[in-house]
This record gives structure tokens, sequence and C-alpha cells, in this order.
């Protein structure tokens, strides 16, 4: 049985542990206060642009463009939002798991990290990391967005990579957080193909008409897309980010007073144990004296 010193200072330990879950919970709280406004905001921008380019696409067509077909090279871009600290329960573990669990393989996947965990873990299982953003992880902007956007579509020009994704973690509220992987480029017709099925309207049936030509036009269309998304994912991942931590300090804080009750009951059991050794001894000397 351990003795009341370990006991003691094994509870003082526990104890300040449990004010530092507290008080990084309540941080968490506040900080997804304000992030959960701000993907709420970009939420119905961030859909409602992913249904229009899929439904104008499934409007228009037999298109040849260059972001409508997927390029020769058999590498695959996937942009991946972690965090860059952890203590946030499963939601960098559960990204990381849609990433290496996924059907893209290692040697094809060309990795554009947003997030230092994310970066090191894939790093640590050999995947090849093109660009590290995680700076922008502390506080996203679009311009942040437009910027990644930017390069990995350059890649995607210049053919390095064939295909590019987006991997990262849906708000639903405080409790749930999804992972997400989705394709961005090429863009597929059939997704706005499919919402259209059963629509027997003529204007949902009428070819869409392009102004200036669709090369040009797809021209500015198509980054404003993916920019746009990679905005809301970033949105959407800081406020699951917070919400996975406050659940986790939550958790922690829980387990810490618990662990605390536990000591307690074995510091009276010990200290009662010690007291009664006590006093036995202290009668049997003075009944070996008389």
């Amino acid at each position: 049985m351990a003795s009341m010193r370990d006991i003691k200072r094994r509870r003082e330990s526990i104890q300040s542990t449990g004010q530092i879950t507290k008080a990084m919970k309540l941080v968490s709280t506040v900080k997804l206060q304000k992030a959960k406004g701000r993907a709420e905001s970009a939420k119905p921008y961030f859909d409602h642009m992913y249904d229009a380019v899929t439904s104008m696409l499934a409007k228009s067509g037999n298109l040849s463009h260059r972001y409508l077909k997927p390029g020769t090279s058999k590498k695959k871009a996937i942009i991946v939002i972690t965090s860059n600290r952890g203590l946030a329960g499963g939601y960098n573990s559960n990204i990381i798991k849609l990433v290496t669990n996924g059907e893209i393989a290692r040697e094809d996947a060309v990795i554009y990290a947003l997030g230092r965990k994310g970066k090191e873990t894939l790093e640590r299982r050999k995947y090849e990391v093109r660009a590290d953003y995680s700076e922008v992880m502390n506080e996203p902007l679009y311009a942040d967005a437009a910027r990644i956007g930017a390069q990995v579509l350059e890649a995607f020009a210049n053919n390095e990579v064939g295909e590019i994704y987006l991997a990262y973690t849906i708000f639903k509220n405080t409790v749930t957080q999804i992972p997400k992987l989705i394709k961005l480029l090429p863009v597929d017709p059939n997704l706005g193909q499919e919402k259209q099925e059963g629509v027997k309207s003529a204007d949902d049936l009428t070819l869409m008409n392009y102004e200036p030509e669709a090369e040009e036009a797809l021209d500015v269309i198509i980054p404003k897309y993916m920019n746009s998304l990679i905005y809301g994912a970033l949105m959407e991942a800081v406020a699951s980010e917070n919400g996975a931590r406050m659940q986790a300090m939550d958790s922690a804080t829980s387990n810490a007073e618990d662990m605390i009750a536990q000591l307690s009951l074995s510091y009276n059991r010990a200290r009662q144990g010690a007291i009664t050794q006590e006093l036995t001894e202290i009668v049997a000397g003075a009944s070996a004296i008389n």
C-alpha cells in the first residue's frame, strides 16, 4: 500500500493538472463561441458555392476545360487541415486516419499541410509533404485560402498532380465533429446532375449559356469555387478543434476530480490506520510497563 506521503504528493499533482485542464476548457469555450459564429456565417456561402458550381457544370454539356478533366499525373494533392496543438481528443487522429486509411495510396499522395500535428504525423509515416501552411491555423483568413488555392491550382495546371482533395472536419455541434474528404478538382459534373434528377422544369433542364466564353468564365469561377471551399473548411476546422478540445478538457477535469476523490479516501484510510497503529503501540507499551 502506498504511503501517506506518496498519496498526498500524487493528489497534489492531480489537483494541479485538474486546474490546468479546467483553465484550458474555459479558454476553448471562449474561442469556440467566436469560431462557431464564423463557421455558421461561412457555411451557407460554402454550401451554395459548391451546389451552384456543380449544378452549373451539370447543365453545361460536354465542356473541354483543364479543370474538368484529370491530368495525366498519378499524384493526388490532399489539403489536410489539422491543428497546431494537441489535447483535442480524437480531432487530429481522425483526420490522419481518413487520409492514411483511404483509397489514396501513400506513394500517390502529395500533402499540403495546414496544422503541425497533421504535418508531423504524416511525415513520420513517410508521406510527401509538399508545403506547410501551419501558421494559417492561428487566424485563418480568406487571403490565406486564396494563397493556398493558387499554389495547388498551379501544381494542377502544370500536371504535377492529377487530382485535388480536401480533408477537414465538419462542425456539426459542440459534441459532434465529422472528418470528411472531398474532391475539389477535377470537378465532377455528375454531382450536379444527380441533384437534377427528378426535376422536370424547363429552367432546370436548359443548357448553361456562358458570357463571355466558357473557357474564360470557368478560369475565374473554378478558382473562386476552390478558394471558397478551402476557406469554408478552415472555418469548420477551427470550430471543430475548439469544440473537441473543450470536450476533451471537460472529460479530463472530471477524471481528475474522480481520482482526487479516490486518493482522498485512500489518504484518510492510511491516516486512520497510522493513528490506530500508534494508539495500539502506546497501549501495548503502557501495559508492558505495568
